[in-house]
């Protein structure tokens, strides 16, 4: 059966499609994955999403399956490690700013008992549904509380983007099959 999907989406890339199906704009409550989705956010700046999508493995691999606390504990010798490995984006600012961002990421869920209370506090644990956006009121406010946090490397369409990923903002497209606000589940 053949689907309408968001023009963004290269249809001859199955690992494209596959996201955008099954993840992108799903309601993600899980910390790890939370976690990894901010990650890849953060290293798409200046890139395609393509591009870190199709680089997904081995970043899974090379960052110890996005586990918090690992990250938040890599060292120089690690940072090095990752500079010289194929298959992921080796930019040392965003590996750099990976490490910092997984000690706030830390200390948030200390904060809140998980990540995922504190980023759907904003809506209320409500999905907003809006399209054709880039950045919004919600993301800069969110972005603006966490640079006070301490995290770096993050601006207010990162978060944007990362808020559509994990469900928080749905911005399926008129059309997309993905779009029909009633097949949505509120959280």
């Amino acid at each position: 059966m053949n689907k309408t999907r968001c023009s963004w989406v290269n249809l001859n890339n199955p690992l494209y499609v596959k996201y955008h199906d099954e993840e992108w704009g799903e309601p993600c409550h899980d910390d790890q994955k939370l976690f990894e989705r901010f990650v890849l956010e953060m290293f798409q700046a200046g890139l395609s999403w393509e591009c870190v999508l199709n680089k997904r493995e081995a970043f899974l691999k090379s960052f110890d399956n996005f586990d918090i606390i690992k990250v938040s504990k890599y060292d120089e010798g690690k940072i090095n490690i990752l500079m010289n490995t194929t298959g992921i984006i080796r930019n040392k600012k965003k590996i750099i700013s990976t490490i910092n961002n997984a000690k706030v990421f830390r200390s948030i869920i200390k904060e809140y008992k998980s990540f995922d209370k504190y980023i759907w506090s904003f809506t209320d644990g409500k999905i907003i549904y809006e399209s054709n956006l880039t950045k919004s009121k919600l993301s800069d406010i969110i972005c603006e509380d966490l640079k006070k946090r301490g995290m770096i490397f993050i601006g207010s369409k990162i978060i944007y983007s990362f808020l559509q990923s994990i469900g928080v903002i749905n911005a399926h497209e008129m059309g997309c099959y993905k779009k029909n606000v009633k097949k949505m589940k509120k959280i």
